[in-house]
């Protein structure tokens, strides 16, 4: 098939590769005439604007997205749509917010044109191992689009999970239940890693739990090759971002009176993974001071 891909950042880049190995078309444009080079050298037709990018496409036309969430989608589908027609397709792969690509989806409904929301995993990892797609949108503009589906994901990793709107909505999900996984994790190496009694090889165990154990998994793998590279991890800083859609589950969870405590803290942790010193800590010192005379530790 024919398609376009704006964006060609660590997923967007990958993925077009991954395309181009099974024969897919592919017209690409990233804000980094770098990237379109180096695409366009790989074997995919460079544009040098989004009004170029569409012309280069047989109507009816299928634009994937690989941008950033929130604004930049909004943005780009603004610069796409005076060259878009009815029957056309435009697929979101990054992580928008479910409720954003609703009032998208409606908004391109009365043009004539089709939103399909693809949730994608996979990573650095998705152009040899494929990505898993959670797919929200018609039944029929899914169809049209599967075979681009079936060349990225791995087998079985392709689910039409609902109208427009549910793919992100299950990748929402999806990630926060990926910040608890990786809490559970942190908490347990560091507990392993600050033993008194016992000086333990964190890539051995690592190693040793991804055969058999109850707690194997593709995490744990990376964390045995992480650990294989630096036993302490001596060169990273213990700081963690968030991708939006943590806080996205939690604030559902909230909507929807679901109790979810593990996912919700483990939002939290990574905020406080982002102070130098908590000034909780420090009242709570302080206080500790105040009713019990326990001894504080001088800044």
């Amino acid at each position: 098939m024919k398609l376009a891909m704006v964006g060609l950042g660590r997923m967007g880049g990958n993925m077009v590769r991954r395309l181009l190995r099974e024969k897919h078309q592919i017209v690409a444009w990233d804000r980094s005439a770098d990237a379109v080079v180096e695409l366009a050298g790989e074997g995919a037709e460079g544009a040098k604007d989004l009004a170029d990018l569409v012309s280069r496409l047989e109507t009816p036309r299928i634009v994937w997205l690989m941008v950033p969430a929130g604004a930049p989608v909004d943005q780009t589908i603004e610069q796409l749509l005076p060259g878009l027609s009815k029957g056309d397709i435009v697929i979101d792969g990054g992580n928008s917010n479910f409720r954003d690509t609703i009032r998208r989806g409606s908004a391109l409904k009365t043009r004539g044109i089709e939103l399909i929301d693809s949730g994608t995993s996979g990573g650095i990892w998705g152009l040899e191992n494929g990505y898993c797609l959670m797919v929200g949108g018609s039944k029929a503009a899914v169809g049209r689009a599967e075979p681009i589906f079936r060349t990225l994901a791995p087998k079985d990793g392709f689910a039409h999970v609902g109208p427009t709107g549910a793919g992100h909505y299950v990748k929402m999900v999806h990630n926060g239940i990926e910040y608890g996984m990786l809490q559970a994790y942190a908490e347990g190496y560091e507990i392993l890693h600050h033993s008194k009694d016992f000086e333990l090889d964190l890539h051995q165990i690592a190693a040793v739990w991804n055969h058999g154990s109850v707690v194997r998994s593709w995490l744990n793998e990376l964390a045995e090759r992480a650990f294989a590279d630096s036993a302490d991890l001596a060169d990273i800083r213990g700081y963690v971002d968030d991708s939006g859609e943590g806080r996205w589950t939690v604030q559902e969870a909230i909507d929807q009176s679901v109790p979810a405590p593990v996912i919700t803290l483990s939002l939290l942790m990574r905020f406080a993974s982002r102070q130098d010193e908590s000034f909780s800590a420090k009242v709570i010192a302080a206080l500790r001071n105040q009713f019990g005379g326990h001894a504080v530790k001088q800044a």
